[in-house]
């Protein structure tokens, strides 16, 4: 909910509806009543009052414009409601009294209509009501408007992505990159702080699409259907104990309309194309919506590979050339429901698919070396498959007994189905296959959610929390790897790996949390969790693996201070862990390239980690600005090595070890800056200090301890512009800096972008214009890689311009109803996704 404070008003945003409160107005209801909120309990007659909204100076209806009845004698608000497309309202059920309607909407003075007397069984119309516009408080909503964009809250920042101009044709890993504290790399993985270790959350829920690959995932979410994302960099003892650098919420648009509609989305572009169709029909208690949305791709990259590695005297070399075309499919289609009850409960469920098609066609040339001779010379034709499908079937109930006073119960069923396979030609000096290679990995996981929490007020300015959770996992996962000759059918060879992984764990958890808010303006919210974790695996016939059961206990501190009506400072600690995920977990050896192997481990244990904030956030005349400071230590980290192997000459290993020790120190500064009421420019700068530790082995295959440090930094800046007759511009530039690995560094890399979109007169659509990266073919970025025994470089080429063009339509024509009361849901975020560089 977006706040915009006026001079001695208060501007809140529900759901569509604009709802203005003067201070006089003692209750802290919403103006439109819901089930289970705070309206005055009067009792009930059968009259009604009527009336219009209209602008005096225009002389047309003040659409939406809310409505409140108070009480004559004690200013207290008895009723609401909002006005429809014509200016028009009613409140009935009016019992007999003397009465007084607050009329408020955003851009107009507040009109107050007195002295209304109701009789029983008489009805009241006013006739036309009219308002006069407010160009001074416009002008300061302009100045001040910037929290419509950024949200402080006590654990947590909200960053407003609905005015965002090129979101359209792209997905959400290209609109997370505009947030602040948040980094996106080039193949969508997504980082906090510079921590790779978060947890991203879809309207407060998990999904296996997600836990899965969070980079790939992204890319299933169109960006032009996210309302906001919250960055919760202090998550309270509510949430799971899972997800050492924060918690990333994406909340998608949603409505709560009468009537039925249907929204048309699509974008072509050089690099990808879009189509996306949601409808939603609600009458009454009953909600329904249907979506879908689905987006192709397409890019090509060239790459370049130089590695050393040392046994005894010899010096392996090689390198490497590749060039590859990439294709991918992804879609996400969901269908939920939602009922009122009644008064005080409401029951929601939903079914969502999604479907991720990943595939890559890579010529591959390797030349080896030894002592700097040519000894041999391979071509490779590369076929990878990344394909996957997720259910999620949620059911939620939630029981409202008072204001904030509430019950709920969530479930949550999930099913991944994963297939990553390869296929390798191996060609002859002529050209021809002399040989071929296949790598089948199949795998699925299912998760199975109870979830119950309850919070209840104690006196004014207190609030206890506290529930209880269990998670139930399953992971399978099979592969094998095959070789044929240049024709003939596929056969296991006994010398290559092949196997299987068991994977079986159950969570069980409970929590408790205390917010305190005192008179001169301090919150605390103080809590503790505890998480015992139980793992039963083994490698199907290579047996059982041992690995011990754990509990942990996370506890957390958020504080908050409003200095003034503008300003708030806060302070937070809390500890995490971070579970491995199953590209971590899973044995699959990757032999796509023989020189550059891959393989996850089955044995790793959790991360823990201490985290450390202060900020400051505050408006200063047109700006917003926030600063924040953090320090973060971990242990036990879960870190990439790279060793040699014995078998195959020059080859590198890269799997994951509970071997590094982790901290880092920060901070970021984010500024909203309105340069006229038309025109505003953002922008934010991280700076970050790394040191990792771990190990390597040397040339005599001995353990030894290794660190590294370094200097990060980075940033965004994003400026729009509002122009006559529905026309907008928008300018877009990120960049982020060299990056310290444990072995070595990886260089930075910029992105940009320019757009520029045309309302329809009749705000039913628009049509757009988008160009990334236009000013050169892409992007190039290089990895340095350096230990005792190997010494790698590498370089990628990604050819990512593109131009796009997006048109947005939509059909029918709903009206506004009162807000539906949240309901709860299971909030799984306790997994760490593969693949990360530390």
């Amino acid at each position: 909910m977006n706040k915009i404070f006026v001079k001695s008003f208060k501007v809140t945003m529900l759901t569509g509806a604009l709802f203005l409160q003067s201070q006089f107005i003692q209750a802290q209801a919403p103006i439109a009543p819901v089930a289970g909120s705070a309206v005055v309990s009067t009792p009930k007659g059968n009259s009604k009052i009527s009336g219009i909204v209209s602008d005096s100076a225009a002389a047309k209806p003040v659409e939406f414009a809310s409505v409140a009845l108070v009480n004559a004698s004690d200013n207290k608000v008895i009723d609401g409601t909002v006005a429809d497309v014509d200016g028009k309202f009613e409140i009935t059920s009016v019992a007999p009294g003397k009465y007084k309607l607050l009329i408020s909407f955003l851009g107009f003075k507040d009109k107050s209509v007195s002295n209304i007397s109701v009789e029983k069984g008489k009805d009241i119309n006013l006739g036309k009501i009219q308002m006069a516009a407010n160009t001074k408080t416009l002008d300061e909503v302009t100045i001040t408007g910037e929290k419509s964009m950024v949200e402080e809250k006590v654990d947590r920042l909200v960053y407003n992505a609905e005015k965002d101009i090129t979101s359209k044709g792209g997905d959400a890993s290209d609109l997370l990159r505009k947030v602040p504290m948040l980094s996106v790399d080039l193949d969508g993985n997504v980082s906090l702080r510079g921590s790779s270790n978060i947890r991203v959350l879809i309207n407060n829920k998990p999904s296996t699409i997600i836990a899965s690959n969070v980079a790939d995932a992204l890319k299933q979410i169109p960006a032009d259907m996210i309302k906001s994302v919250e960055v919760i960099t202090s998550p309270s003892a509510k949430y799971d104990a899972e997800g050492s650098g924060g918690i990333i919420n994406i909340i998608t648009k949603k409505n709560n309309l009468q009537g039925l509609t249907l929204n048309v989305d699509s974008g072509v572009g050089n690099r990808g194309t879009n189509l996306g169709l949601n409808g939603s029909y609600r009458k009454g208690k009953m909600g329904f919506t249907l979506g879908g949305f689905g987006r192709a791709f397409y890019n090509k990259a060239t790459s370049e590979l130089d590695q050393e590695t040392k046994s005894g005297s010899d010096i392996f070399g090689t390198k490497q050339s590749s060039d590859a075309k990439d294709r991918g499919l992804f879609g996400q289609y969901s269908l939920g429901f939602d009922y009122d009850l009644g008064k005080n409960q409401a029951l929601s469920a939903g079914v969502r698919y999604g479907t991720r098609n990943f595939i890559q066609k890579q010529n591959l040339t390797i030349d080896q070396f030894l002592n700097s001779e040519l000894t041999s010379n391979s071509q490779r034709k590369v076929d990878r498959k990344d394909l996957s499908g997720t259910v999620d079937v949620n059911v939620d109930y939630v029981r409202t007994f008072k204001p904030q006073q509430e019950w709920s119960f969530s479930t949550l069923y999930s099913r991944t189905n994963l297939t990553n396979n390869f296929n390798t030609d191996l060609l002859t000096s002529s050209g021809s296959v002399g040989s071929r290679l296949k790598n089948v990995n199949e795998n699925f996981n299912t998760e199975f959610t109870l979830q119950t929490d309850y919070q209840t007020p104690i006196k004014k300015n207190q609030l206890l929390e506290f529930g209880a959770k269990g998670i139930f996992r399953t992971v399978n996962s099979e592969y094998k790897y095959l070789m044929a000759g240049e024709s003939g059918d596929f056969t296991v060879n006994p010398d290559n790996p092949s196997g299987a992984l068991n994977y079986n764990q159950n969570v069980a958890a409970g929590y408790a949390s205390y917010t305190l808010t005192t008179k001169n303006k301090y919150t605390f919210k103080l809590g503790t969790r505890y998480e015992y974790t139980g793992i039963n695996a083994d490698m199907g016939a290579e047996g059982k693996v041992n690995i011990p059961s754990y509990g942990n206990l996370v506890p957390s501190i958020n504080v908050s201070k409003n200095l003034t009506d503008a300003t708030t400072i806060k302070a937070a600690y809390n500890r995490r862990i971070q579970r491995p995920g199953i590209q971590q977990l899973n044995p699959n050896v990757n032999l796509a390239n023989p020189q550059s192997i891959s393989t996850g481990n089955p044995l790793l244990n959790p991360e823990l980690t201490d985290n450390f904030e202060v900020g400051l956030s505050t408006n200063i005349k047109k700006t917003y600005l926030n600063v924040s400071a953090f320090a973060r230590n971990t242990n036990n980290s879960i870190t990439q090595i790279r060793t040699t192997v014995d078998t195959l000459a020059g080859a590198i290993v890269t799997t994951f070890e509970n071997i590094g020790k982790q901290s880092a120190y920060g901070m970021n500064v984010f500024a909203n800056v309105y340069l006229t009421s038309k025109w505003t420019i953002n922008g934010s700068i991280d700076l970050l200090q790394s040191h990792m530790e771990g190990q390597t082995v040397n040339e005599a295959g001995v353990s030894q301890p290794v660190s590294n440090s370094g200097f990060n930094y980075g940033g965004r800046l994003m400026s729009q512009l509002s122009l006559k007759k529905g026309w907008g511009l928008q300018a877009f530039g990120f960049y982020r800096g060299r990056e310290v690995q444990l072995q070595g560094t990886r260089t930075g890399f910029y992105m940009y972008s320019l757009g520029f979109k045309k309302d329809f007169a009749n705000k039913k659509g628009s049509i757009g214009f988008g160009a990334e990266n236009f000013l050169t073919k892409g992007v190039k970025f290089t990895s340095d890689l350096k230990s005792p025994i190997l010494a790698q470089s590498s370089q990628t080429q990604l050819y990512n311009r593109n131009f796009k063009i997006t048109f947005s339509y939509s059909i029918g024509k709903m009206s506004f109803d009162a807000p539906k009361r949240k309901t709860r849901s299971v909030s799984n975020s306790d997994v760490k996704g593969g693949g990360e560089n530390n």
